[in-house]
């Protein structure tokens, strides 16, 4: 049987899940009564948020049309594989271009294309992916295909003709986007006499592109089978972690697991070992039938770009904690831990995410999937500070010294970041911004970028009315609220994707937060030189409203080394010590007065003030 294996690629909200849905319906994959919208988004937060969080594979069959070149009327066997559109999630997509030949580039008739579709059609391009070309919501009034197809003419320079027009919810013009399917993308690439590295015939290799923990059956590998065969029962080795397992069970999904006696070469399915330990069966690793064959290439090593910490609500929760993140980054490759202890919110772990997004949903899943209460901390990125001569021992401990250069620390906790008489040099991580919006909207997003230390590169239009900006932007400035202030800015119209461009030096500077002169670690954060007065001032305000009073003055301040730079003052409790007093001479009042005046002056001297979590989560809120 011939087999096509091929993903859909687009800018969140296109209809990459409407498509997958009203191709399983006309393949016949699913009887109609079981078919659902959004079929392949199975996770409740999916449904809810309108959005694709996780690959999802399936297999159709499809008995072409027409009379396919070779003359064969044979079913052809489709493996699709439905991915994310939001950046934060490129990683997933990623994964699936490597497991396929083509890819569908879906684009919205009315929107265009915007900034995650020339990031996606960038990866796709890069493995050498045929791209097959599709308009979608043509049967939106607002649709302008003729404008649309003419960006797409001059993104891929291909003929107008080879751009298909469909309506993905009313099913109108899929069929023909099937047979494009089965037309241009080839079929998998057998491997050539030179390239193998198989002994004899029963040697075979395969690709993990994702994994799942199952309660019942251990870790479940999602493969690419690139050469022989696999049965059930067979002994194989996974070779990137040394691990020796037989196969339980193996089989394809249509959606849901079927299992099959075989899965052969080029075939997309899945593999049960058993696997109880999650470190063992990893994304990107190969599965093979001895430890003598060579593994396959795997992914590039993906790089957080946000960092948080993770902390349980009640310390004893913390080993439940540790195992629902080793579940979660079975299935979610691009997450990265590592313990982590707070003075205010205790044991936790230090957590890596690709963007804000990513960070929302890995916290929303540890919390319904794994029952884990959560608390947060404010997202970072990872910096690197070059150190003098002299490095502390705290410094080492706490930091990760990079290789090439060992008096440079990595680092991405605020508490972490060493005195300023250490440093040499502080670099923070750049990126290359891509902001698509309406013409209108260009001098909005450049004032926009300009006010978070970017660095403008170059304008193309689009078309008349839409233009595609390029800046190079510090990851600070963006990863908060940069993506609801372009929105607004725009009008909703504009779209953004990133991507990382290098580390760069900078003025950058430990802001400190200091209660009654105690640093409070907690709070500590980095930030350019430039904007500490204004950050400082804001977390001082915020402090003096959430923080209970004393019987004595609280100096609320913030301070870059022994510089103040902001300063808010909690006032004490005011107990009225003269209010029994009825009469009698002014020195009875003056007295009291004097004797509270020494005692607050005292508790003051040997008083502490302690950061509560509320207080904590409340300026983290800012």
């Amino acid at each position: 049987m011939e087999i096509r294996n091929f993903c859909i690629i687009a800018h969140i909200d296109h209809g990459k899940s409407t498509l997958a849905d009203r191709m399983i319906e006309m393949t016949g994959t699913l009887p109609k009564r079981e078919m659902k919208e959004q079929l392949l988004d199975m996770m409740d937060l999916e449904r809810e948020r309108g959005i694709t969080i996780k690959l999802t594979p399936v297999r159709m069959l499809w008995k072409r049309r027409r009379t396919h070149s070779t003359g064969s009327e044979e079913p052809v066997q489709l493996n699709l594989i439905d991915t994310p559109g939001h950046t934060d999630f490129r990683y997933e997509v990623s994964r699936s271009l490597a497991a396929c030949e083509g890819a569908i580039l879906l684009v919205d008739a009315s929107q265009g294309i915007q900034a995650q579709t020339l990031a996606v059609l960038t990866m796709a391009t890069s493995h050498n992916l045929t791209i097959i070309p599709v308009l979608n919501k043509i049967d939106l009034p607002a649709a302008d295909p003729e404008r649309v197809e003419e960006e797409v003419v001059k993104l891929l320079g291909c003929p107008r003709e080879d751009i298909l027009r469909i309506s993905a919810k009313e099913g109108r013009g899929v069929e023909e986007v099937l047979e494009a399917v089965v037309e241009r993308v080839p079929r998998p690439r057998q491997m050539e006499n030179g390239e193998r590295e198989m002994q004899n015939a029963s040697d075979t290799r395969a690709l993990i592109f994702d994994a799942v923990m199952d309660t019942y059956r251990g870790a479940v590998a999602y493969v690419r089978v690139m050469e022989g065969t696999f049965r059930k029962g067979q002994k194989v080795m996974l070779l990137g972690t040394k691990a020796e397992a037989e196969i339980l069970d193996l089989g394809h999904f249509a959606p849901k697991y079927v299992s099959d006696s075989e899965l052969t070469e080029g075939e997309i399915g899945y593999i049960v070992t058993g696997e109880k330990d999650v470190r063992r069966v990893r994304t990107g690793d190969t599965v093979a039938s001895t430890k003598d064959l060579k593994p396959l290439p795997g992914y590039k090593e993906v790089q957080p770009m946000v960092f948080a910490g993770l902390y349980p609500s009640e310390a004893d929760d913390y080993p439940q904690l540790r195992e629902a993140l080793e579940k979660l980054a079975l299935n979610d490759a691009s997450l990265k831990f590592e313990p982590e202890r707070n003075a205010a919110l205790g044991n936790g772990f230090r957590c890596g995410f690709l963007g804000l997004l990513h960070m929302d949903i890995v916290q929303e899943r540890l919390e319904r999937e794994h029952n884990c209460d959560l608390v947060i901390t404010a997202p970072s990125v990872l910096y690197e500070v070059q150190l003098g001569v002299r490095r502390p021992a705290e410094v080492v401990r706490s930091s990760i010294l990079k290789k090439d250069e060992p008096d440079t620390a990595r680092i991405s906790n605020p508490a972490d970041f060493p005195d300023p008489s250490y440093i040499k040099e502080v670099r923070e991580p750049w990126v290359r911004l891509e902001i698509v919006c309406r013409a209108q909207d260009i001098g909005a997003a450049m004032t926009l970028v300009g006010d978070r230390r970017g660095i403008y590169l170059s304008l193309e239009y689009l078309d008349a009315e839409r233009a595609l900006l390029h800046f190079e932007v510090p990851l600070q400035a963006i990863v908060l609220d940069f993506f609801d202030l372009l929105k607004s800015a725009t009008s909703g119209y504009g779209s953004m994707s990133y991507e990382p461009a290098g580390y760069r030096a900078g003025d950058l500077v430990k802001l400190q937060i200091l209660l009654l002169g105690e640093s409070a670690d907690a709070l500590s954060t980095i930030v350019h030189r430039s904007e500490a007065h204004h950050v400082g001032a804001i977390v001082c305000k915020k402090l003096k409203e959430v923080l209970p009073k004393q019987q004595f003055q609280v100096p609320i301040q913030a301070s870059i080394g022994a510089k103040i730079v902001a300063r808010e003052t909690l006032p004490a409790f005011r107990k009225d010590v003269t209010g029994y007093l009825y009469g009698g001479d002014v020195t009875r009042k003056r007295k009291l007065l004097e004797k509270q005046k020494k005692g607050k002056k005292r508790m003051k001297q040997m008083g502490k003030v302690t950061l509560t979590q509320e207080a904590f989560l409340a300026v983290l809120k800012r």
